[in-house]
């Protein structure tokens, strides 16, 4: 794990099935237990970004207002 100003980075590997374990770590830290849902977004320019729970509606409303323009 890497941290620079509340901002940190992991390594993980993808499995056979196109699965990764979110590290411990991470899990801790955003207070992900087993059957939480997050949300993945997707951009081909910028890559992944994983969700957790309490950021979800905000930037779901985000997306949706985006959508309405």
């Amino acid at each position: 794990m890497r941290n620079h100003d509340d901002k940190f980075a992991w390594t993980v590997k993808i499995g056979e099935k196109g699965q990764f374990v979110i590290p411990k770590d991470a899990r801790d830290m955003f207070d992900l237990h087993p059957g939480d849902t997050i949300l993945v977004l997707g951009d081909r320019k910028r890559g992944l970004a994983i969700l957790p729970k309490e950021a979800q509606k905000e930037y779901i409303s985000r997306i949706f207002d985006e959508l309405e323009k």
